[in-house]
């Protein structure tokens, strides 16, 4: 599959990545790729009353920059924003949020993931 794979490609296989690790620390993935109008949430799970929304940045290398400082502050205000929408019109069930990241680095050595709570 390598080097082969498109961006769309390395994304998904990056957030199945952080989703697996998610669901080793006993979380369940609520939504993957939620569309809320015209903005996203990578992942949502939950844990008990814990709600985590979770940004996930893949890349192939961190030659230039490591993913997780491609996530800036008006990216963190559009995940709050569309955050907040999906969980009041779903009305999910939560006594807290946290909002983590995820760098995923996937190249011929391997997988690199760096999970971040509460990242923002």
């Amino acid at each position: 599959m390598w080097p082969r794979d498109s961006r769309a490609e390395l994304g998904a296989r990056g957030e199945a990545l952080v989703a697996r690790h998610l669901e080793r620390e006993g979380f369940e993935i609520v939504a993957r790729n939620l569309r809320v109008g015209r903005l996203e949430l990578d992942l949502v799970a939950r844990r008990a009353h814990l709600l985590v929304v979770c940004e996930v940045r893949t890349r192939s290398s961190r030659d230039l920059v490591d993913p997780i400082e491609t996530i800036d502050r008006a990216k963190c205000a559009r995940i709050r924003t569309a955050a907040r929408e999906w969980i009041f019109g779903q009305r999910v069930p939560h006594r807290e949020i946290r909002f983590d990241a995820a760098s995923v680095v996937i190249n011929e050595s391997g997988d690199d993931l760096v999970y971040y709570e509460a990242a923002f």
